[in-house]
């Protein structure tokens, strides 16, 4: 379906994306203050695998664990946020832009076909 600008009637539309973009680095950020708050848990996992090769592997194990609790939680909170942002995107925000006369606008969401 080919959609096009209401001001100039343009076809040369692009959706914008900005909640998704929001959101998922909310998301991130959010999620990886979670696991690092969490890392200790990680890391004392991670340390007591460790133990089986010995101090070091603890150390190693230690830190493993932490820096996967980190990532794991940001990882998992920015696609959690960027989901959120889509359904901002659909239903509140203007969310397409005219290449031409770069009037932005809103096309509803059961009509939505530009990615």
């Amino acid at each position: 379906m080919n959609h096009q600008c209401p001001k100039c009637k343009s076809t040369l539309i692009e959706a914008r994306h900005i909640g998704r973009k929001v959101g998922g680095a909310t998301g991130a950020v959010a999620g990886a203050a979670v696991g690092a708050a969490s890392a200790a848990g990680g890391a004392e996992l991670g340390a007591s695998l460790g133990l089986i090769a010995g101090p070091a592997g603890a150390l190693v194990g230690g830190i493993a664990g932490a820096l996967l609790g980190g990532l794991l939680g940001g990882s998992s909170g920015c696609i959690a946020g960027a989901k959120v942002g889509d359904v901002v995107d659909g239903h509140v925000i203007n969310n397409y832009e005219c290449h031409d006369c770069h009037h932005q606008f809103h096309i509803p969401v059961t009509d939505q076909s530009i990615q």
